[in-house]
């Protein structure tokens, strides 16, 4: 029996691989060759090896990023600005705001309070209470706080009696920039984007309706806002004509390239300037009477346009190069904007972007045809933004000498004819016509009349302003009076012995 209980012993003693019921089992720590053979056989390939407790020799790769995927990022520190319009925020008090205090069954603390310029109400027993941008639930559950000292769970409710004046800026492109108050109790209520762009006399014609901004301040958290008014007119879209709040300030950015078929439905918007407002622009080069003009729409509800300030400064000359007339026009951020114009197309073709809507400051430069058209005379003499009438000379041999104003594309035949026609001494087949050309040199051509003739270059050319027609005298004139001038001496004579009979002194 001992002996038995000896072996039992030394087998317990002797620290064996097989464990015990109740002890902890213990594991030696396999050696790995250097060269890695065995890792390889343990892992299989192209996957990394787990490290554990049991492998401490083995550390797993370090995971490396290529330097590439940060070669090009940059820390934004600009918050991209929202392109939809803002949410429906509650109102914030702030000074200038009446509200109305109601405390459930105390009467006497109840009441109607200004909010005072630094943004506190001044309440009964708990004295003065900040509220500057805080809703009206948030003011009511400051104010219930400030109760609750001296009175058991006040339950308190505020109402906003009359709004503080809304204060505003706008700037960009309208017509008059700046800062406005409006007060929503004399308004039907809080203003709109158009509303305040009216205000500033309307939008310019080089405005970006697309990208309005917003600026505001809610809660002392500074936000920016988009809205695209564009929609509005194209869409109908009301949503983006979103009501300001006080402390709101608009910017009306500049369009980048100029559309004229959007520029004349910007000039038809009801955020426009008013049509009846008088335009201070400039009309210089070929035109009657260069200068600067004050025109205005005469009763219509469309803008003035180009043909009607060139129409004001006495219409084109003839010498007036309608292909390439230039706008200049100065835009709010500064820049100068030109604006090519055919008005040649307008007439050829109606097409209507070529007359173009102005705004104040507009300059027009109508330039010098380096070669006139003698078959487009015509057509430029009756246009609208053409002179009336045209003054001629008409000199000599005919009933009434002196100026004629006939209207404009008059030919030289009704020119003739408005001066009387020919008398008994002109020389009705040939007439020079004298002609001041643009260069500042004169013309004098001699052409052949035929009063039955049609407008043509050759016998019967249109007349410009300021030409002279010469009618001469006939042959028989000319000898008739030379043959006057050469007996008037003789002619002298008898008249002097006339005189002596008279008195009988020959007699």
């Amino acid at each position: 029996m001992r002996s038995h209980l000896l072996v039992l012993t030394l087998l317990l003693l002797s620290g064996g691989t097989k464990a015990v019921q109740g002890q902890i089992p213990t594991f030696e720590t396999p050696d790995f060759p250097e060269n890695g053979t065995q890792m390889e056989n343990e892992f299989p390939q192209n996957e990394t090896p787990v490290n554990n407790d049991f492998s401490p020799n083995v550390t797993p790769p370090e995971e490396t990023v290529p330097v590439s995927e940060f070669e090009d990022f940059e820390l934004e520190t600009e918050i991209p600005l929202p392109t939809s319009p803002p949410p429906e925020q509650p109102y914030t008090l702030g000074a200038g705001d009446r509200i109305r205090l109601d405390i459930f069954d105390v009467p006497e603390y109840s009441g109607e309070y200004p909010v005072l310029i630094d943004g506190t109400l001044n309440l009964p027993l708990v004295g003065s209470i900040n509220v500057k941008n805080l809703t009206l639930d948030a003011a009511a559950d400051r104010i219930s706080q400030e109760y609750k000292t001296y009175l058991v769970r006040p339950i308190v409710t505020l109402g906003l009696l009359s709004p503080r004046p809304v204060k505003l800026a706008i700037a960009g492109e309208v017509n008059r920039p700046g800062s406005y108050t409006i007060n929503p109790a004399d308004a039907d209520g809080f203003p709109t984007v158009t509303e305040v762009i009216k205000l500033a006399n309307g939008i310019t014609l080089t405005a970006d309706i697309r990208q309005v901004e917003i600026r505001r301040t809610y809660q002392g958290e500074q936000q920016v806002y988009r809205v695209n008014l564009w929609d509005l007119l194209q869409r109908g879209d009301a949503g983006q004509d979103i009501i300001l709040r006080d402390g709101d300030s608009l910017y009306i950015p500049t369009t980048i390239i100029t559309n004229r078929n959007e520029m004349r439905q910007l000039a038809d918007a009801s955020f426009a300037t008013d049509a009846s407002t008088p335009l201070q622009i400039a009309v210089v080069g070929e035109v009657m009477r260069a200068g600067t003009y004050t025109v205005n729409s005469e009763g219509s509800t469309a803008p003035p346009t180009v043909t009607k300030a060139i129409e004001q400064a006495g219409g084109i000359t003839p010498f007036a190069d309608v292909r390439n007339v230039r706008l200049r026009r100065m835009k709010r951020s500064g820049e100068e904007e030109i604006i090519n114009i055919n008005l040649w197309e307008l007439l050829q073709a109606g097409n209507l972007t070529q007359d173009i809507p102005l705004q104040p400051g507009d300059t027009i430069m109508v330039p010098q045809a380096e070669q006139i058209d003698p078959s487009e005379a015509g057509s430029l003499a009756s246009a609208s933004f053409a002179p009336e009438t045209i003054r001629v000379n008409v000199v000599g041999e005919v009933e009434r000498p002196g100026t004629q104003e006939v209207p404009s594309n008059t030919p030289l035949n009704q020119a003739i004819l408005a001066a009387g026609g020919f008398n008994n001494r002109a020389k009705e087949s040939i007439v020079e016509l004298v002609r001041l050309n643009p260069n500042g040199t004169v013309s004098r051509e001699q052409l052949p009349v035929d009063l039955s003739q049609g407008i043509n270059n050759e016998n019967n050319p249109v007349l410009l302003n300021n030409d002279v027609v010469i009618v001469r005298r006939s042959t028989v004139a000319r000898v008739g009076d030379t043959v006057s001038s050469v007996l008037s001496p003789v002619g002298s004579f008898f008249s002097f012995l006339n005189f002596f009979r008279i008195f009988g002194i020959f007699n």
